[in-house]
């Protein structure tokens, strides 16, 4: 999993998600999406600031609570790293 971070726009946070085809099919690459953005909502992200979400081939697959780690991790809890 990738994390772009950039200034967005003033007010609250933008955020994109991207699942290439390295993931998988439609289904795999709308379900690796949907996980992204579920881990996403439960992490704090800074004020006008502009995120792309880029998933990997393991997104699908992984534990949930393993994705939150790794979301955690990368979106930097809303410090913007």
């Amino acid at each position: 999993m990738v994390v772009i971070v950039a200034p967005g726009q003033p007010g609250p946070p933008q955020v994109g998600f991207v699942a290439g085809r390295k993931v998988g099919n439609a289904v795999r690459r709308n379900r690796a999406k949907r996980r992204l953005r579920a881990a996403v909502e439960r992490v704090p992200l800074a004020e006008d600031t502009a995120y792309v979400v880029i998933g990997g081939p393991q997104v699908p697959d992984i534990d949930f609570e393993r994705l939150m780690d790794w979301v955690t991790a990368v979106m930097g809890g809303g410090s913007g790293e």
